[in-house]
């Protein structure tokens, strides 16, 4: 199995060839192509390359699908005894990629 973890948006992914994720938004124009070179580690089979920090000339390739933005999310804080209540709510927006 090919595998690779790779860095973007401050966290980790484990990829493969063919796998959509979703991940934080990047700049970029919908539709197009990415290259995520942020690569940690790539495995292949034995063959296993890990990086220190980053993988010397790794780069993993991606197709953007869609850019979007996530389901609400509640954010209610609230004090007993004080009457204190605050509702906000919050849409991440996200990237979809397929890793090619």
């Amino acid at each position: 199995m090919v595998f690779a973890i790779i860095q973007t948006g401050g966290k980790q992914y484990k990829v493969s060839a063919g796998q959509k994720i979703k991940i934080e938004k990047i700049e970029s124009d919908s539709a197009g192509q990415f290259i995520f070179d942020k690569v940690l580690l790539v495995a292949d089979g034995e063959d296993v390359k890990i990086g220190n920090p980053y993988v010397e000339g790794g780069k993993i390739e991606a197709k953007i699908l869609k850019q979007g933005r996530d389901k609400k999310k509640i954010v209610f804080k609230y004090h007993s005894k004080t009457r204190y209540r605050k509702k906000k709510g919050h849409r991440q927006p996200f990237t979809e990629v397929e890793i090619i």
